[in-house]
């Protein structure tokens, strides 16, 4: 049986999960170009399997920057650069004007992952030189928008988790916010990022979202 109960930061990120306008893109142009994306990312940009991250939500500026990147092929991904391929300027701003003018369906956080994950999350690793995650994407992870920091809260664990996996093993280019990732990545345990991936899966407008198991 699954519980939840809410537990309020004391701190919220100075930012609004309200639609950030974002110049150039056009929503509405954006979602009739958003079917080749249904397939991974959902419709609305809510992921239907964990391993794929939810695009709804999350912010212009972010999207636009890693379709660019994997259009450039700065950043790795298969699948992405050969759908970034042959994208235009234009329609990676409409995508991502669409993609950030949906709603997040977050997740919830394992109850025993959730202390370990949010002590990673607000301290870091002071011993090992890794630092909070607060420090980039907020106290209650919703980014940075001017800086394309992307909004990690709720997103899907599983993803989150591969994601840090792949940024500790190098696998995801070689671009500025990429190598901060990647430094950030490099002492984390394997443990260390499912209570993370867990714990950001749960946290959702300064609250956070238990299941109990």
């Amino acid at each position: 049986m699954l519980t939840k109960r809410l537990i309020t930061f004391f701190a919220l990120a100075p930012l609004s999960v309200a639609v950030m306008a974002f110049e150039g893109g056009s929503p509405q142009a954006g979602k009739e170009k958003a079917a080749a994306c249904a397939g991974c990312h959902g419709a609305d940009g809510n992921s239907t399997s964990g391993e794929f991250p939810n695009l709804a939500g999350q912010h212009a500026s972010y999207l636009y920057e890693q379709l660019r990147l994997f259009k450039s092929g700065e950043r790795k991904s298969p699948i992405m650069q050969a759908q970034a391929a042959n994208l235009s300027d234009q329609d990676m701003k409409d995508l991502a004007a669409y993609f950030s003018s949906q709603i997040m369906q977050v997740g919830s956080a394992s109850k025993a992952l959730v202390d370990q994950g949010e002590r990673l999350f607000r301290g870091g690793i002071p011993a090992k030189g890794v630092p909070a995650c607060t420090g980039c994407h907020g106290p209650a992870g919703l980014g940075n928008p001017p800086a394309k920091y992307p909004r990690i809260s709720g997103q899907n664990a599983p993803y989150l988790a591969e994601e840090l996996r792949a940024y500790r093993a190098g696998e995801r280019g070689d671009y500025p916010l990429g190598r901060t990732m990647q430094d950030v990545a490099a002492e984390l345990t394997n443990e260390q990022i499912k209570a993370l991936a867990s714990f950001l899966s749960g946290l959702h407008l300064g609250k956070l979202s238990r299941k109990a198991h």
